[in-house]
């Protein structure tokens, strides 16, 4: 049964999801990652007019986090419910995944219990090894290489804000080789976005992925982009991207480092007023624009920085659409949950 308009739009092209895993874009089609996007537009749109949809009233999915989180936990456990699935989340201390007992051998205990599994943690490795063994489709709520579910968020957030994807450019200021920069790229490529990473060279993607992104993109009539240069990265930018300089999971010792290399890509009034009239600001959060964090004060204590990737001034403006994104990470993990899950 076809719920929703995208389903129906979906069908008509042949396109099913049901059973599959979603682990990273490179595995789904431009057709599909659009689906998703136009998906979750629907779900948000019935969200917000108050209109029932457990459809998956039965289901239960398990939540594993070897790294914490605020928005992926929460819109995990709250598009669950929405769709009627019931919810078992499990942090680092709660399970013997990878100490006691093999990810191959957790991932078949799992997959005996619940209908969907989610990862979040490190080496894309693991989330590959518990979807071959888990039966059940697995969902990559983060990993060291690659972050898909904020692409559809971001995606869709870009999509409410200009009404069209294809053609746009989206430039990625600073640490471009972290998962998020590389899932940006590879979404772009995909859907006929230019895509600039702007930053050092030390901190650009890596060379193989970027080869295959370009092959992708010219398929899709759009481009790929690596630059040093503040002014050409950003010259006639729609969206300007930017993520925290120091990544969960990263040795604290790296912030000497960074910031010496990361500085002078940090998205401030200048920056912006180099992009295209019309572009708006984007993060995934969380973002250190002021010192209302123990990390912040900490950097601020050591190297006087009171602001880091992005200023508050920017973090703050109209032109911010950062937190449309964190509302956008429910309505697309919905998405995900319930086009991988539901009856075909």
């Amino acid at each position: 049964m076809n719920h929703t308009k995208a389903d129906e739009a979906a069908a008509a092209k042949g396109i099913n999801l049901s059973g599959r895993n979603f682990l990273k874009l490179l595995d789904f089609t431009p057709d599909e990652i659009r689906y998703l996007i136009d998906l979750a537009a629907e779900l948000k749109a019935m969200k917000k007019a108050k209109q029932a949809h457990d459809w998956l009233h039965g289901k239960n999915v398990v939540l594993l986090f070897e790294k914490t989180s605020t928005r992926t936990r929460c819109s995990f456990e709250v598009g669950a419910m929405d769709l009627g699935m019931g919810v078992t989340y499990l942090d680092p201390k709660s399970s013997q995944m990878g100490k006691k007992e093999s990810i191959e051998d957790t991932a078949r205990v799992l997959g005996r219990m619940y209908d969907g599994i989610e990862y979040r943690g490190f080496g894309q490795a693991i989330v590959e090894q518990i979807a071959d063994k888990a039966g059940v489709p697995v969902w990559n709520g983060l990993t060291t290489e690659f972050h898909p579910t904020q692409m559809i968020a971001d995606m869709l957030t870009v999509l409410e804000r200009f009404g069209h994807l294809k053609g746009l450019k989206l430039t990625f200021m600073g640490d471009a080789g972290n998962n998020v920069g590389d899932s940006l790229m590879v979404v772009c490529a995909k859907l006929g976005m230019d895509f600039c990473a702007c930053g050092p060279v030390a901190q650009m993607p890596h060379a193989e992925l970027v080869e295959q992104c370009r092959e992708i993109a010219a398929e899709n009539g759009s481009s790929i982009l690596l630059t040093e240069d503040v002014d050409e990265g950003l010259a006639g930018a729609n969206v300007v991207y930017t993520d925290i300089w120091v990544s969960m999971g990263e040795s604290a010792d790296l912030w000497v480092e960074r910031i010496k290399l990361l500085s002078p890509y940090q998205v401030n009034a200048a920056a912006m007023a180099k992009a295209a009239d019309d572009a708006v600001f984007m993060h995934c959060l969380p973002s250190f624009h002021d010192l209302n964090t123990t990390t912040a004060q900490d950097v601020h204590e050591k190297f006087g920085l009171a602001e880091m990737e992005v200023t508050d001034e920017v973090f703050e403006s109209e032109r911010s659409v950062v937190f449309d994104e964190a509302e956008n990470r429910m309505h697309s993990i919905k998405a995900v949950m319930y086009a991988t899950l539901k009856d075909e």
